[in-house]
């Protein structure tokens, strides 16, 4: 079965419920997702650059080499989400909620995570330059060991 492309670019989709949803490679850039329920919803390779999705409901979702650059991620959660490979370039993720998230290889270079919760986040490989970490709940989350890094 070969996958239907979806092209909801700019889309308002305030607290829409779209739990499961199936929105594999879906064209999201710029869309309205604030306070929508995307639980367990399928979205790797999605593009939701530019996305509004402040407050919104992401747990389990599947985010696998989803393109979140510049998104609004502002209050989200994100709990047990997969966001492996995905990129969160300069993405607002103030006090977002990653708790148990997969990051793993994920693009965070200046991303926004002041007051963010990655409490048992596994953020191995993933690219975490200008990222200011100071205020970030880092407690238990598995990152790279910088002195492996240094013996490369």
């Amino acid at each position: 079965m070969s996958e239907i492309k979806k092209d909801l670019r700019d889309a308002d989709l305030r607290g829409a419920d779209l739990n499961g949803a199936n929105l594999r490679g879906a064209n999201l850039n710029g869309a309205n997702l604030s306070t929508a329920d995307l639980r367990k919803a399928e979205l790797n390779r999605a593009d939701l650059s530019g996305a509004n999705l402040t407050d919104a409901d992401l747990i389990g979702a599947d985010l696998r080499w989803a393109n979140l650059s510049r998104a609004d991620l502002f209050t989200a959660y994100l709990i047990d989400a997969d966001l492996r490979g995905a990129n969160l370039s300069g993405a607002n993720l103030i006090r977002a909620d990653l708790f148990t998230a997969d990051l793993r290889g994920a693009n965070l270079s200046g991303a926004h995570l002041r007051r963010a919760c990655l409490i048992h986040a596994d953020l191995r490989g993933a690219n975490l330059s200008e990222v200011n970490l100071s205020e970030v709940n880092l407690e238990g989350a598995i990152m790279d060991d910088p002195q492996e890094e240094k013996k490369s």
